[in-house]
């Protein structure tokens, strides 16, 4: 689902290039022959992938603020980017209730700085901003949530993400709308899960914390169902959606929705229960009977429309996420090379890896028969 000649030489502008999904962004289009310009917050982990895979050598790395539009405006300018990728925010809700002001501030202002950066650079060809799943107001349908619906959202990390597409929308129809112009749409992507994330607040990353110390992992919402999907899946649909914005102008520049097949969307009893088995070593979870923040109990996506008009499809299916997350985790225990496990688990993924380099990509390959 990649166009390996389209990304060759690209210069792209990534945002939250040291965060989780960032940093297996990086890679991936490392990989693809990009020459990515990052712009991001410094990683506020030694452990995350972005320190793992010892990124900082294979980008143009800057560290800037996405709430200052003068620092914006700066990496813009030197980047002179093909396509730019937004994915700096706040990404927690949980965290958006202690920190309201901040979430807005940088998933809301951070879109308009972005945006109006990438309006007065004459070589952006495309923008592709990344917001959530959670950017619809959730009414709890059973059916999917599709791009035409509601943004809302109850809690500052939700609805700033609506905000972010309202924001988008707003742009896209006042400066962008003449023939020619820099093609701008929207990401919304599910529950992301993969190695070498160690956020607070996150089932995986809780999990793994949990179970190497060889404590008992306690769940706030057991019966929870959300669409879970493995890292590299949503940024496929981002590279994919990016290469017909560029290539097919007008007809794609919206929003969409890359969420997980339906049988990965399950609840956070399974999830658990599948991640202690492959843990092993007797991990064990439990409900925290304390009372909780209000967190949406039931949320899927309709993918259809990524389906029908990018050919775009989840190409890992839920066990396989959770191996290749376990796997990776399991490899930072041991002290192994994370970097050369990423590149292998990415390689396998796009389809076009080569199993003479070893036993790493070989468990990549395992993990995805």
């Amino acid at each position: 689902m990649i166009d390996r000649l389209f990304w060759n030489g690209k210069r792209v502008l990534l945002t939250g290039h040291t965060g989780f999904k960032g940093s297996w962004a990086s890679l991936v289009l490392k990989s693809l022959g990009a020459d990515v310009y990052g712009f991001s917050q410094p990683p506020t982990d030694p452990r995350n992938l972005f320190v793992a895979a010892n990124l900082e050598r294979d980008i143009h790395h800057r560290i800037g603020d996405i709430r200052d539009s003068e620092a914006v405006q700066l990496a813009m300018v030197e980047a002179a980017p093909d396509i730019v990728i937004h994915m700096a925010a706040q990404p927690l809700v949980r965290a958006s209730y202690a920190t309201p002001v901040y979430t807005y501030a940088t998933n809301v202002m951070g879109t308009v700085h972005v945006l109006e950066s990438a309006r007065h650079i004459s070589s952006v060809r495309a923008v592709v901003i990344v917001t959530s799943d959670k950017c619809y107001e959730n009414t709890g349908t059973s059916r999917g949530y599709r791009e035409t619906d509601e943004m809302g959202g109850h809690d500052p990390y939700s609805n700033s993400k609506g905000c972010a597409e309202l924001v988008t929308s707003g742009y896209r129809r006042s400066f962008f709308g003449k023939p020619g112009a820099t093609q701008i749409a929207t990401g919304r992507a599910g529950n992301v899960i993969g190695g070498g994330d160690w956020s607070a607040d996150r089932l995986l990353p809780d999990a793994i914390r949990s179970f190497i110390g060889n404590q008992s992992l306690r769940i706030r919402h057991p019966e929870a169902i959300r669409p879970w999907q493995h890292v590299l899946d949503p940024i496929i649909g981002y590279l994919r959606l990016a290469e017909y914005l560029v290539a097919r102008e007008g007809d794609f520049a919206e929003g969409w929705n890359f969420g997980p097949s339906a049988d990965s969307e399950v609840p956070v009893r399974h999830i658990v229960d599948r991640v202690a088995a492959l843990w092993g070593n007797n991990a064990s979870w439990e409900v925290d009977g304390r009372e909780q923040l209000h967190e949406a109990s039931y949320l899927r996506l309709d993918c259809s429309k990524a389906a029908t008009r990018l050919g775009w499809r989840s190409a890992v299916d839920l066990d396989q996420a959770l191996q290749l997350t376990v796997d990776w985790y399991r490899a930072f225990q041991r002290g192994e090379d994370l970097r050369a496990l990423t590149l292998a688990q990415i390689e396998a993924v796009l389809g076009h890896s080569d199993q003479s380099t070893g036993k790493v990509e070989a468990r990549a390959h395992k993990a995805l028969s």
